[in-house]
């Protein structure tokens, strides 16, 4: 069985693509896949910030295929499990769900690595270069857990 992730941020061009990138590079594909979004449709078929690209490509991983797309109810349809990037982007998909099970489908990223403490992996859009390597560094620390929980699966 497959287990489908999705990694959801605001533009679906810096905090997302990231995560899907350093998940895609843990896991084998046959037994993952990886997808991200965005709750805006700002940035639809937009390739990642050149930033989130750069710091990638600093630890081997190339993400310059990925293209903006905004979330969708379907979503919880096609996805196993659905990791936001922060509390505002939760609560977008929150409110979008249909069920309980929908719901439960929904997590906070870094409560993986700092569990029911809620924390926000800060949005590194504004925030220099500095701010795309320490999201970097939060999400690799995540994305170990979330292999490390799969493989429990």
């Amino acid at each position: 069985m497959q287990v489908k992730v999705l990694m959801v941020c605001l533009g679906n061009i810096c905090r997302s693509p990231l995560a899907e990138g350093i998940l895609k590079s843990k896991v084998n594909p046959e037994n993952v896949f990886v997808d991200s979004a965005g709750t805006s449709n700002y940035h639809i078929g937009s390739k990642p910030d050149p930033r989130s690209i750069e710091i990638a490509a600093k630890y081997n991983i190339d993400i310059t295929d990925q293209r903006g797309r905004q979330f969708t109810q379907k979503d919880f349809d096609d996805f196993d499990l659905i990791f936001a990037m922060d509390n505002s982007n939760y609560f977008n998909i929150i409110q979008q769900a249909r069920s309980e099970a929908d719901r439960a489908k929904v997590h906070l990223i870094l409560n993986k690595i700092a569990p029911d403490e809620n924390m926000d992996v800060p949005d590194p859009y504004y925030g220099g270069a500095t701010g795309f390597e320490n999201v970097y560094k939060m999400l690799d620390k995540a994305t170990d857990v979330i292999v490390r929980d799969i493989s429990k699966l």
